[in-house]
C-alpha cells in the first residue's frame, strides 16, 4: 500500500506541477473578428481546414484563373483584419498572427502576397 502511494506521488505530482506551470506560460491566441458576420464555415472546421481551403483556392486561381470564390485570402482579410491597421498580421494580437504563433506554424501567405499598410512598420519580415 505504501509503495503504491509513493509511486502515485512520484508519478503524478511532477506531472501536475508541470501542467500547472506550462499552462500559464503560453498565451492563448487573440481571436477578434473585426467585421462580425457569418464565416464561410463553422469555427471548428475553419481551425482544422482553413489552410486546405486556401491552398485549393490558390490552385484554382493560379492555374484556372477562377477568382471570387468564398474561400479566398482577400475574403478572409476583409472580415478578420483589425479595423485600426487593416491587416491580419503585424502585431501579436492580429487575427492570423496570434493563432499561428500559438500553434508554432509559419505564416507564409505574405511570401507572395503584399500585406496592407502598417505591416512593414512593425519590423516583422514577410
Amino acid at each position: 500500500m505504501r509503495r503504491a502511494a509513493t509511486f502515485l506521488l512520484l508519478g503524478v505530482l511532477p506531472w501536475l506541477t508541470f501542467s500547472a506551470w506550462a499552462g500559464d506560460s503560453v498565451p492563448k491566441p487573440t481571436i477578434r473578428i473585426a467585421t462580425e458576420g457569418k464565416c464561410i464555415a463553422p469555427a471548428e472546421e475553419m481551425r482544422r481546414n482553413h489552410m486546405d481551403m486556401l491552398k485549393h483556392q490558390r490552385d484554382k486561381t493560379l492555374r484556372q484563373g477562377i477568382r471570387g470564390e468564398k474561400a479566398s485570402l482577400n475574403g478572409c482579410i476583409e472580415c478578420h483584419a483589425a479595423k485600426s491597421t487593416g491587416s491580419v498580421i503585424g502585431h501579436d494580437d492580429s487575427f492570423c498572427q496570434s493563432c499561428h504563433s500559438y500553434a508554432a506554424v509559419k505564416l507564409d501567405c505574405w511570401d507572395c502576397h503584399q500585406p496592407k499598410a502598417g505591416y512593414k512598420a512593425t519590423g516583422v519580415k514577410p
